[in-house]
């Protein structure tokens, strides 16, 4: 079993959700990202998500896509990114999970890239541009290294695809809330529901929502149909400042945060550290 399987495993024996936020790498810089995600560990963070740095993502909005812009406009490169992670590691309990385009994977060799994940402390990645029709070998490579290859699936998967998707996911299911790209929205779609109880019926993988998912009512919704959110966008956008106000920038997330995580956890305490 997986470092995400055990997660998992002991949220539902503790009777909680899990929180999943995302982090750009590189934006505003590498000393930031891994100074965010220290202290997104601390503050109780789940599960914390590693954008890695692309000109042309295929599922991110105008925030996500603008703060990898920042980064490559920084000169940051794939081995970069890698030892920022490993420099971080073994300071946060949270488990870490790339999120990475497969055009930087093949660049780099699957195998190759693939040990380097592990390497770094990763243990999950999420490459939401690889089609669930061709992700069979890559998902074996990632098993046999002790990766959770985690995959996507939209309201309008058809159940033929999904049955693909879900023969090769492994840790949890992202569950996009909406078809489309990431981005802060003010309300959920009334669908999630029944989306939600649909997949449910056809696997026992922890289903983790995002895309959208930014307010603490949301998060509140969620707690009955979801084991987790994910909240990239609304985090991202409070770190436009970082470069000039990285104190701020900070506080900011930290009071969304811990605003999340309450509307998600209300009977945790939020000022416990996350158990190792």
């Amino acid at each position: 079993m997986s470092v995400i399987d055990d997660l998992f495993r002991r949220l539902r024996r503790e009777g909680r959700k899990a929180f999943i936020p995302f982090v750009t790498a590189g934006d505003p810089n590498l000393e930031f990202t891994a100074r965010l995600i220290r202290e997104l560990g601390a503050l109780g963070a789940d599960l914390i998500e590693i954008g890695f740095p692309y000109s042309d993502p295929i599922a991110d909005g105008p925030i996500i896509q603008a703060s990898y812009t920042r980064a490559l406009n920084q000169g940051i490169r794939l081995d970069d990114v890698f030892a920022m992670i490993a420099s971080c590691r073994n300071d946060v309990p949270s488990p870490l999970v790339g999120m990475v385009s497969y055009s930087l994977i093949y660049r780099r060799s699957p195998d190759e890239f693939i040990q380097r994940a592990r390497s770094s402390g990763l243990s999950g990645l999420i490459v939401p541009d690889l089609p669930a029709e061709e992700a069979e070998d890559f998902a074996q490579r990632m098993d046999q290294e002790g990766l959770s290859p985690i995959l996507l699936v939209a309201p309008t998967t058809p159940p033929n695809r999904l049955d693909k998707i879900l023969k090769v996911a492994r840790g949890f299911l992202y569950c996009m809330s909406v078809t489309g790209i990431t981005g802060e929205r003010d309300r959920l779609p009334s669908h999630l529901q029944d989306y939600l109880g649909g997949l449910r019926r056809h696997t026992e993988l922890p289903l983790c929502v995002g895309f959208g998912v930014s307010r603490p009512e949301h998060a509140a919704l969620l707690r009955d149909w979801a084991d987790g959110v994910i909240v990239g966008s609304a985090i991202v956008r409070r770190l436009e400042s970082a470069d000039t106000h990285p104190a701020e920038a900070l506080l900011e997330v930290r009071k969304l945060v811990e605003s999340l995580m309450a509307a998600l956890n209300p009977e945790s305490s939020l000022t416990t550290a996350h158990p190792k």
